[in-house]
């Protein structure tokens, strides 16, 4: 099929894709502490991850944003989630969700901030991402693929989970 032919008339609404990745070792996530001059999320814990750049699939965008942000080579990663985010205005968000496990520990800091491995009981005493708590709730069993929708609009963040 031809681009043209993927086009519908009228509106249209567009995502720009991204990653996010959780990795374990343990009883331990690895969390990314976003950089204190960040525009998005300083001093806010994360996930690592960023954007999909063009030709490259989730999974190698996952790979390049751990390589990139902390250092790490993952002993293996699964996805766990696929969230579609909605603005207020498009374009919207794509976010696929990984989990894995590494047996490094190791990580070093980057740009975008400082990758810190904390113990899953201490995550609600850190100043998580808004949706981080609920998320988390849905990655962590093993085989299961959740579908999220995100949206975003004057009253806040509203999430749902199949």
């Amino acid at each position: 099929m031809r681009p043209e032919d993927q086009k519908k008339a009228g509106a249209s609404y567009t995502i720009i894709p991204r990653v996010l990745v959780f990795l374990t070792h343990r009883n331990e996530v690895l969390l990314l502490r976003g950089a204190p001059d960040k525009k998005l999320f300083a001093n806010q814990y994360n996930g690592l991850g960023g954007h999909i750049e063009p030709g490259e699939t989730p999974y190698r965008a996952a790979m390049r944003e751990l390589q990139e942000e902390a250092g790490i080579t993952p002993d293996h990663l699964d996805l766990r989630a696929v969230i579609h985010i909605t603005m207020p205005e498009p374009p919207g968000v794509m976010l696929f969700v990984f989990v894995g496990e590494t047996s490094r520990m190791a990580g070093r800091p980057s740009a975008e901030g400082a990758p810190e491995w904390v113990s899953r009981h201490k995550l609600a005493s850190l100043p998580l991402v808004e949706d981080l708590p609920h998320l988390f709730k849905h990655i962590f069993m093993p085989g299961l693929l959740v579908y999220g929708n995100y949206t975003l609009n004057v009253d806040g963040l509203h999430l749902t989970f199949e």
